[in-house]
């Protein structure tokens, strides 16, 4: 039997484990690849937050007081799940995002790590000892936060949820999600039912899909203690403002416009290959996508050149029947923005040499040359497949363009000496970087996050990145006699 068999999920949120109308009723599910309906998601409302919220905190006290094997043990079974339920997850993920298969097989993969990953949580060394002046025991003990409140977006929506949902219950947490409303099922319904299967608690995990109203009332909410936002800069503003006034902790993974730097002694072929792949793989909707290729004058034509021959050629069409290298765009107001940002960039001076068209939602591979620094292709976050080449003449100045961006999430240099791309890569700040690869990567043990307007930090990944954000810090003495005072 399938995750969303009998379980009665259309229409519906999940709360207090079970699922129900939503405040707000319900919207339809589609399919951006041919708009069909797949199903319907019930939309929640600020009211559902508060309850949820209150709940959450209840059940959450019983579960940190588990014994750790147990909270661990359900982690691993949900790990499991991911796997056992592939195929069933893998086509709405096709569906519903439109990712290409291989995306799909990806997030499933990633999925399960994190929860692998998140099952070691609960059994390590949670706190220190401390060295104290007076005649005491003095320990600082890492605990639970309380309720995390995860708020995730539409482009990857399973590992973008998961890498908060996972941990945060590992630790003793609970938590409640709202998905992006476009991709709930995917991000939501689904990860909600691996948790139901894998034995979690009632009360521990609430899926609230929903606008804004819900996302701020998730952030003022009083139960909710601690905010893991994935999502653009400016929404991301506005949330650290809005939990700043509410005394609560948000960590927030934002936007990105990565640059890919190509050194003069780089193979052209292997360099264009990598930047394809940054800027073209799940039709750019990535926040580490390669948003801007600066490329060594001495190889730029023939990069361009070859660039441009692999995006004319990479097929594009439904990833529920075709073989293809990129599915549609998410909904027709992302296709809008991205085909506005290619010919502003046009019109400042930017040559189209492959793509710059589309077709309902499937927008071809684009490739932009000799792109100013002032188009909004370069200097601002496209999240669509594009890729915009900008020559330069040094390394000094590859280095000069690539930490004028206000964003700073992941940097890729392509070069043969490998000490020399390192070096250049010190000179850049971002929260990652890969030498000789581009600038999409994840997995599930490793520290993510950007810096500058890319977000606070690596606030995912690893056990010190996750033990950091889901957990407060309390310090405890204890003696073997009352302390004595002069009055």
């Amino acid at each position: 039997m399938g995750l969303l068999d009998s379980v009665g999920w259309q229409g519906n949120i999940f709360k207090n484990g079970t699922w129900v109308a939503g405040g707000a009723g319900d919207y339809p599910v589609v399919e951006p690849a041919t708009g069909a309906t797949l199903g319907r998601m019930g939309h929640a409302n600020a009211r559902d937050v508060a309850e949820a919220g209150a709940h959450a905190a209840e059940a959450q006290k019983e579960w940190a007081a588990l014994p750790h094997t147990a909270r661990a043990a359900v982690l691993r079974r949900a790990g499991d799940l991911w796997q056992q339920h592939a195929g069933e997850i893998s086509g709405w993920n096709v569906r519903e995002v439109g990712a290409v298969p291989g995306m799909a097989g990806f997030a499933l993969h990633v999925a399960a790590e994190e929860c692998y990953e998140a099952a070691s949580l609960p059994s390590r060394a949670i706190g220190e000892l401390l060295p104290s002046e007076q005649p005491r025991l003095s320990i600082a003990r890492r605990v639970p936060a309380g309720v995390v409140g995860v708020i995730s977006p539409f482009n990857v929506p399973i590992i973008l949820g998961i890498r908060s949902v996972a941990p945060a219950l590992a630790l003793g947490n609970a938590v409640i999600l709202k998905p992006d409303p476009r991709t709930a099922v995917t991000g939501g319904t689904l990860m909600a039912r691996i948790f139901e299967e894998a034995g979690l608690p009632a009360g521990l995990l609430h899926m609230l899909p929903g606008g804004a109203d819900v996302g701020e009332a998730m952030v003022t909410d009083p139960n909710i203690r601690v905010i893991s936002f994935t999502g653009s800069t400016p929404v991301g503003r506005r949330i650290g403002e809005l939990a700043g006034k509410h005394l609560k902790r948000a960590h927030l993974e934002l936007g990105g416009n990565s640059a890919l730097l190509v050194l003069g002694d780089a193979d052209v072929d292997a360099a264009v290959n990598l930047a394809a792949w940054g800027s073209f793989f799940h039709q750019g909707q990535i926040c580490m996508t390669t948003g801007r290729h600066l490329v060594a004058a001495r190889i730029y034509d023939e990069f361009v050149e070859r660039l441009a021959d692999k995006a004319g050629k990479l097929p594009v069409g439904n990833p529920a029947t075709e073989q293809v290298a990129l599915g549609p765009i998410i909904d027709a107001g992302q296709r809008d923005k991205i085909h506005g940002m290619v010919t502003a960039s046009a019109d400042q001076g930017a040559k189209v040499i492959a793509g710059g068209s589309y077709e309902q939602l499937f927008y071809r591979p684009t490739v932009l040359a000799d792109v100013p620094l002032t188009a909004p292709a370069f200097a601002e976050e496209v999240f669509g497949p594009v890729a915009p080449v900008t020559r330069v003449s040094t390394v000094d100045e590859a280095v000069e363009f690539a930490g004028a961006s206000e964003y700073g999430l992941s940097l890729g240099i392509v070069t043969r000496d490998v000490m020399r791309g390192l070096a250049v890569a010190e000179q850049i700040p971002t929260g990652i970087v890969h030498i000789n690869d581009q600038t999409v990567n994840d997995e599930a043990n490793a520290p993510f996050g950007g810096v500058r307007a890319s977000g606070t930090g690596s606030r995912f990944g690893g056990a010190p990145a996750n033990i950091d954000a889901f957990t407060e810090t309390r310090w405890i003495t204890l003696r073997g006699e009352p302390a004595t005072y002069p009055f």
